[in-house]
C-alpha cells in the first residue's frame, strides 16, 4: 500500500492529467465558436481562452507583465503547496487532499500559462441570464480543494471553541 506521501502527489498527478486530457480534447474538438448543449439552461461545454486567473479576472489586462507574474506565483504557490504535502503527517485528512487538489489544480493552469500563454476554459454553467464564468478541471480541482481546506479550517475552530 502506497504510504499517504505518494497517495498525495498521486492524486495531484490524476487530476492533473484528467485536466490536461480534458483541455487536449476540447481544443481539438471544440472551436470557439462551438456550444455544445449538455443540460440546457444550466451546462454547456465551450472553448475559451482565459489569460488572466481564476473565473477571468484579469483576462483583459494589456500588461506586458501579467503572463510573467502569474507564472511565477502560480509556481511558487506549486513549490510551497508541493512542500507541504512532503510532511503528510503533519496535515490532517481534508488538509491533504485539499492540498493535493489544489496542487494538481495550480500545476495544471500553470503548465498552460508556461506552454501557450494562457489557459484553455470549457466548463460553463448558467441559469437563465447568470452565467458563471467558464473554467475547467484544473479550476475545479483549486476550489473543491480550498474548500476542504476551508471546512477543515472551521472544524479545528469549532473544536477549540467547545474544548475552551
Amino acid at each position: 500500500m502506497l504510504d499517504l506521501r505518494a497517495r498525495a502527489y498521486a492524486l495531484a498527478a490524476l487530476v492533473f492529467v484528467l485536466d490536461r486530457v480534458t483541455k487536449i480534447v476540447v481544443e481539438a474538438k471544440v472551436s470557439s465558436m462551438d456550444t455544445i448543449r449538455v443540460i440546457p439552461g444550466f451546462f454547456d461545454i465551450v472553448h475559451s481562452q482565459n489569460r488572466g486567473v481564476a473565473f477571468g479576472m484579469f483576462n483583459e489586462s494589456t500588461s506586458e507583465w501579467r503572463t510573467t507574474l502569474l507564472i511565477v506565483l502560480s509556481l511558487a504557490a506549486v513549490v510551497f503547496i508541493g512542500a507541504m504535502l512532503w510532511r503528510p503527517a503533519k496535515l490532517d485528512t481534508r488538509s491533504l487532499w485539499g492540498l493535493s487538489l489544489v496542487l494538481a489544480g495550480a500545476a495544471g493552469n500553470v503548465f498552460d500559462r508556461i506552454l501557450y500563454g494562457h489557459v484553455t476554459d470549457f466548463l460553463e454553467l448558467y441559469v437563465g441570464n447568470y452565467h458563471w464564468p467558464t473554467f475547467n478541471v484544473a479550476d475545479s480541482a483549486i476550489v473543491v480543494g480550498s474548500g476542504l481546506l476551508l471546512l477543515d479550517l472551521l472544524r479545528s475552530k469549532r473544536q477549540a471553541t467547545h474544548v475552551s
